[in-house]
């Protein structure tokens, strides 16, 4: 949530569409998003959100990033962006396969990967690609790597600022390498990929749940490699109830939905068609916004940009460009009410963004305009003071839930809306 112009939102147009469906025999494997992440412009590293390799990006080097699926499927493919390259990206070669635990590969796992039947390719800048299928059957919730070279200089990389899953950076080309010995750096980051899709077994329902937002999906307060964001609980949930859905994570922590940001991406509908209807399979798109917009004037962050004051009508507005771009696709919207923000230990809440955020909830809860609502507010809201969390369901900040706030929130999402 943490980490706008107050200006209308600019009209989201989309195609319509019919949401995708399983193939039919003879038409190709259906896919769907057995994980994911929203990409961002490259920025330096910070004192909060630690060190990256973004602005200097990478030449003769292998990058190994470790990855669960929601679930499981006979082949994948993996997503690869170059949306905010000035030049063109050449991947020299890939490679996915198990997780043995760290940068480790579980030995005779990993696949080379193909991009057009050739083991390298480039990515015009702005654009991205997925690699062909490979023949890897994985199983819900297991974590795999994925090992891209960079024989060439990259130039800055996309990629995404926070994880709670390490990325490992070696010398040279250590694509098949089961031993983690040389991948010898590590940062909380993801490079370049932004998604691993899964097909088969072929199922009618089945289909993409895609968590947007900000760092209440992105998982802020999570403890680095413990799968415990809340869109890790809810993929637990849908794989123990084992329903037919993929979870995609396409929150960015600092997001807003009015406003861009120098380090906190893209406005929400800048953004939208990329990370979630761009996205194969998707059937339900998850809502978590605004409260980086009230936010934002009390933080006084350059990494902010612009941060104006804002209405609770401007909000309100967005968020229904965003439900009117969901349905023009036949996605979903489901409605997340914006969390608490008053014991926030850093300048968020002021008297004014309580006021606007009430009412916007209480928009959320009543208008019928979202097809069903996630109410992250009363689920993890202290009894005793509705506008704080309660105090052990929060990371030390005062307002990102902890693993037992992501688990709350999790319980209390409806399966069948989804």
């Amino acid at each position: 949530m943490l980490a706008v112009t107050a200006a209308v939102l600019t009209t989201l147009v989309v195609p319509a569409a019919a949401p995708a469906a399983p193939a039919r025999p003879g038409e190709g494997p259906a896919w769907t998003g057995a994980w994911g992440t929203a990409v961002q412009r490259p920025v330096e590293g910070s004192e909060d959100w630690g060190p990256n390799w973004s602005q200097d990006g990478f030449a003769d080097q292998s990058v190994r990033q470790v990855v669960r699926v929601s679930t499981g499927g006979s082949t994948l493919r993996i997503r690869l962006s170059n949306a905010y390259g000035t030049t063109p990206l050449r991947i020299t070669a890939a490679t996915v396969g198990r997780s043995a635990g760290d940068a480790q590969v579980w030995p005779g796992t990993a696949r080379t990967l193909a991009f057009g039947g050739e083991r390298g390719t480039t990515i015009a800048p702005g654009r991205e690609l997925v690699s062909d299928a490979a023949a890897l059957r994985t199983s819900p919730l297991e974590k795999l790597t994925v090992t891209l070279y960079f024989a060439d200089r990259t130039g800055p990389a996309t990629f995404h600022r926070f994880t709670t899953s390490p990325s490992y950076r070696a010398s040279g080309r250590h694509l098949t390498d089961s031993g983690g010995d040389a991948f010898t750096t590590s940062t909380n980051a993801w490079y370049f990929l932004s998604g691993v899709e899964v097909s088969g077994p072929a199922s009618p329902r089945r289909g993409t749940v895609v968590a947007f937002g900000d760092s209440l999906m992105d998982g802020t307060g999570a403890a680095p490699g413990t799968d415990t964001r809340f869109t890790d609980k809810l993929a637990e949930r849908i794989a123990a109830d084992r329903r037919p859905l993929d979870v995609v994570n396409a929150g960015i922590g600092g997001n807003r939905i009015l406003n861009d940001s120098p380090c906190y991406g893209d406005k929400a509908a800048d953004r939208f068609r990329r990370d979630v209807i761009d996205r194969p399979g998707v059937r339900t798109v998850i809502v978590h916004l605004g409260g980086n917009d009230l936010a934002a004037p009390e933080m006084g962050d350059p990494c902010m940009g612009s941060a104006p004051h804002v209405t609770a009508v401007q909000i309100i507005n967005a968020h229904k460009e965003l439900i009117r771009a969901a349905h023009a696709r036949g996605i979903t919207a489901v409605g997340a009410t914006i969390l608490p923000m008053k014991g926030a230990l850093f300048p968020a809440y002021s008297e004014r963004g309580e006021k606007i955020r009430t009412t916007v909830n209480h928009w959320m809860r009543t208008s019928g305009a979202y097809d069903s609502v996630l109410d992250v507010d009363r689920a993890v809201a202290d009894p005793a003071d509705p506008a704080m969390p309660r105090p052990g369901y929060v990371f030390p900040d005062g307002v990102h839930p902890n693993e037992a706030g992501s688990h709350a929130i999790a319980s209390a999402m409806d399966l069948d809306d989804l």
